[in-house]
Order: structure tokens, then C-alpha cells, then sequence
């Protein structure tokens, strides 16, 4: 979504996909951390090997979501001083 489109959007769309977003950020927080405890737990049983590269890379994918740029959308709510 471009900045443009968050100007367009109502007020209760905005908080709307505010919360969305918030339970986003946790979930991802969460499955991030899991995934990392995982690739030390397998550090910590000498099990270093491919398959510890699955748990890296999907850690990677989810850490740089790229399809909501966040900057803006925080810049349009603070305008509106919904935060």
C-alpha cells in the first residue's frame, strides 16, 4: 500500500488495520524468537546441518516483510492523532 492510499482510507479503517497490524508484530515476534531457539537448541546438540537452514531462512522471510510499509502508516495515523 502506498502513502496515498492510507490518506484515503477512513478513520476506523486506519485504527482498524492498526490492530491488525499489532497482532501481526506479535505473532511474528513470537514465531521469529521459536524459530531462533530452535537453530541454537540444534547448535547446542551438535546437530549443525542443513536442515538448520530452514528454521534461518523462514526467520529471515518473516523479519523482512516487505508488503506493508509501516513508516508511512504510522506517519498518517499520527496525523490524524488516532495513535
Amino acid at each position: 500500500m502506498t502513502p496515498q492510499d492510507f490518506s484515503q482510507l477512513s478513520d476506523q479503517e486506519l485504527l482498524a488495520m492498526a490492530k491488525k497490524d499489532r497482532s501481526t508484530a506479535i505473532l511474528n515476534a513470537f514465531l521469529i524468537g521459536f524459530l531462533i531457539g530452535i537453530v541454537i537448541f540444534s547448535i547446542a546438540v551438535n546437530n549443525f546441518g542443513f536442515l538448520m537452514l530452514i528454521p534461518l531462512y523462514l526467520a529471515y522471510k518473516l523479519a523482512n516483510n516487505k508488503s506493508f510499509d509501516r513508516r508511512a502508516f504510522q506517519a498518517e495515523l499520527k496525523s490524524r492523532n488516532l495513535q
